[in-house]
Parts: structure tokens; C-alpha cells; sequence
């Protein structure tokens, strides 16, 4: 099972619609799975990149996973999706990267 107190953020191109469902998405996914998490953020690709550091996983949409390189190095996991709004999806990436059992 996750860690409690992870952080995670989810972005998509501008920041509005489509990450707030995608953050909405996180959220069901985590209270299923019972998973508290310390922070669910969602924001535009440009704000997104800079932040990514500071969070322990960021979701995105598959073709923008190669915008997070840098906090990829630092430790922070980058899981991409080809449906940004599939809790399926979302849990299992999140099983294929080691987040949850």
C-alpha cells in the first residue's frame, strides 16, 4: 500500500478543466485505496514543470511525461496517461510504479 502523506500533482495544457477532473479523478482513486494523501494539486504544463520537484508523483497526459525529466532525476515519480481521466488507469500506473501494492 502507498505511503501516507504523499504529495501528488496532476496537470494538463492549461491548467483549468481537464486537470481539476484529472485532480478530482486522484482523489477518488486515493479514498478507495484509503490513502491519505499530504497534498493533491492540479495545475497548467508551465507551472506543473517547475513544481514537479516538490512532489512526489505527478500525472500527466502520456505525451507531456517528457516535460518532467528534471524532477524525474531528483526522485519524483512522472506517470503518464493515455486517459487523463481513468481511475482505472490512474491505479493501475500507480500499481506499475510501485506506489501501491
Amino acid at each position: 500500500m502507498a505511503k501516507d502523506n504523499m504529495s501528488f500533482l496532476v496537470c494538463c495544457a492549461n491548467g483549468a478543466g481537464s486537470s481539476l477532473m484529472m485532480k478530482m479523478t486522484m482523489q477518488k482513486v486515493l479514498d478507495k485505496l484509503g490513502i491519505k494523501a499530504s497534498k493533491v494539486h492540479h495545475c497548467a504544463l508551465s507551472e506543473g514543470k517547475s513544481a514537479a520537484s516538490q512532489f512526489d508523483v505527478v500525472f500527466c497526459a502520456q505525451n507531456f511525461t517528457n516535460m518532467f525529466k528534471d524532477a524525474e532525476k531528483k526522485g519524483t515519480t512522472v506517470i503518464g496517461l493515455r486517459n487523463i481521466m481513468s481511475a482505472q488507469e490512474m491505479e493501475q500506473k500507480m500499481k506499475e510504479h510501485g506506489i501501491i501494492d
